[in-house]
């Protein structure tokens, strides 16, 4: 381990996870996260793992799975030997999805100390990481600052024999957990077991993990699947990225839902814990448009309970939620876990939530351990467009008074100062004040990061708000109008307040 020397494991954090380049082909993106880092991560885990038990390596057993990017059988593999060269009992699942790492834990026959997934989501293929699960979900920040100490010190010893290692097929269990909920959730008067036979459902996994779906949730409820498609795990991603906030992988998806005449589109992302959906008449169902439906299935089932979503919500989602669904809208800080957590902390001081949900299509329920799991949101969709088809009602019936922005943008401003987070700090606060001289811009209550600022000028009639990125030197700018012109007008305005950064790259507005 001698090479190891000197290598700064604290660049792999980001935020809950540990990401890396794990393959040369990226101009300027030297690898770091080789088998040999690996290897150790999987040793700190068990360590970590040991620690937080009160027990010993030999007594833990640990599930691994991987999404189909083109290092995971190579990382696997070194994760597997790091793991077990401590003693423990390692159950391999080859391909599968973070949420179903997750299900390992608490799921009967298998009840896992702790599970890994090594995946990188949307980002390149050069790209990977690994996200890490106990039962009480998805380890934080300090947790995963931890297991890079350990790795650090490198300090594990040495068991008398090395633990097992077991293949098992998992998914097919998780998949069949969410056949029998899709089943109990539609109670269907004449098919039970098929609730879907009729229906035409198209999923696109992006050559993601997800594409299990189609062949084992799908089809044992009765929908015909054919059309479906990039169904197959391929590491290059050769049709388009498995994101659903990508414009290519919406499009689609909505052409596939459009020339096979389906009843719905699905799409997820690469390791399945973010879903999207399309209609039957080829118009997503993502972003805002997801959230709405969701809250609507959540509040009718918990009437007046608060739906937590991220910052950059459109105003027309709060109104959906609070006017036409009588619920409550929480809007807080971007970043999954961030939203996740807060939805939690609410409910333990007695405001209940059961919908926590980024417009990036993570989103988790308090029924199912306040998982992230874009498959089990997509089932909740599938049990209520049977149910509506029993009425003769559709999905999008039930946003049909969500007002929608006529504008909606997104802008990456990037910052070029040296101590890029208190530059943008001082940005952030610049704004605020500037945002009190000017007559038709009003900052809005309640905003957890950056500043969100309503703009009732005739030509404007929107939002914006401007924050720092969790992790990059990047401001995100998102500009909402309900007018044609609308963002241009309070982008001009804002570029004119802008240009007196130095350290900022104004690029982007161009």
């Amino acid at each position: 381990m001698d090479k190891m020397q000197g290598f700064t494991w604290n660049t792999l954090q980001n935020g809950s996870d540990i990401r890396g380049v794990a393959l040369e082909g990226v101009v300027n993106e030297a690898v770091n996260l080789t088998p040999e880092v690996v290897n150790t991560l999987g040793k700190a885990f068990v360590q970590w793992l040991a620690q937080k038990r009160g027990t010993v390596a030999t007594d833990l057993t640990v599930s691994i799975g991987r999404d189909s990017r083109l290092s995971g059988e190579m990382l696997i593999q070194a994760a597997i030997n790091g793991i077990s060269s401590l003693g423990a009992t390692v159950y391999d699942f080859d391909i599968a999805s973070t949420p179903a790492m997750f299900m390992s834990t608490v799921t009967a026959g298998f009840n896992c100390c702790g599970a890994i997934m090594l995946t990188a989501s949307h980002l390149p293929f050069n790209r990977n990481g690994l996200k890490f699960f106990t039962a009480q979900g998805g380890l934080g920040k300090q947790d995963i600052t931890d297991i890079l100490k350990l790795a650090q010190q490198n300090d594990f010893g040495s068991p008398a024999k090395s633990g097992s290692v077991t293949k098992r097929d998992f998914i097919s269990v998780y998949s069949n957990h969410l056949v029998q909920t899709i089943r109990q959730g539609v109670n269907h008067p004449d098919c039970y077991e098929q609730p879907l036979k009729g229906f035409k459902i198209i999923v696109d996994a992006g050559n993601g993990a997800g594409g299990f779906f189609a062949s084992k949730v799908l089809e044992p409820l009765g929908a015909d699947t054919a059309g479906s498609q990039f169904l197959e795990p391929d590491g290059t991603f050769p049709n388009h990225i498995p994101n659903p906030e990508d414009k290519v992988a919406m499009a689609a998806i909505c052409q596939a839902v459009i020339d096979h005449n389906a009843d719905l589109g699905i799409i997820f992302d690469t390791d399945v814990d973010r879903g999207a959906a399309v209609d039957r008449l080829g118009q997503p169902l993502n972003r805002n448009h997801l959230i709405a439906l969701l809250s609507a299935i959540v509040l009718r089932e918990h009437p007046g309970s608060t739906i937590v979503t991220d910052s950059v919500t459109s105003d027309g989602l709060t109104q959906f939620i609070e006017a036409d669904l009588q619920g409550s809208h929480h809007r807080f800080k971007r970043g999954y876990k961030n939203v996740i957590d807060e939805a939690i902390r609410l409910n333990e001081i007695g405001q209940e939530s059961y919908l926590a949900i980024e417009t990036s299509g993570h989103g988790a329920m308090k029924e199912n351990y306040f998982l992230d799991d874009g498959a089990y949101l997509v089932s909740k969709l599938l049990i209520e467009l049977s149910r509506l088809s029993l009425k003769g009602k559709s999905l999008s019936d039930l946003i049909a008074t969500l007002k929608a922005p006529k504008e909606s943008e997104e802008f990456r401003i990037k910052l070029t100062a040296n101590d890029f987070k208190s530059y943008g700090k001082n940005v952030i606060e610049q704004l605020q004040m500037f945002t009190q001289t000017q007559p038709n811009w009003k900052i809005a209550p309640n905003s957890y990061e950056g500043v969100r600022v309503s703009c009732s000028a005739p030509n404007e009639t929107g939002w914006f708000l401007l924050r720092l990125s969790l992790h990059d030197p990047v401001i995100p700018l998102n500009i909402e109008s309900d007018v044609e012109g609308g963002v241009v007008q309070i982008k001009a305005m804002l570029v004119q307040f802008l240009q007196q950064f130095e350290g900022l790259d104004l690029s982007a507005l161009s």
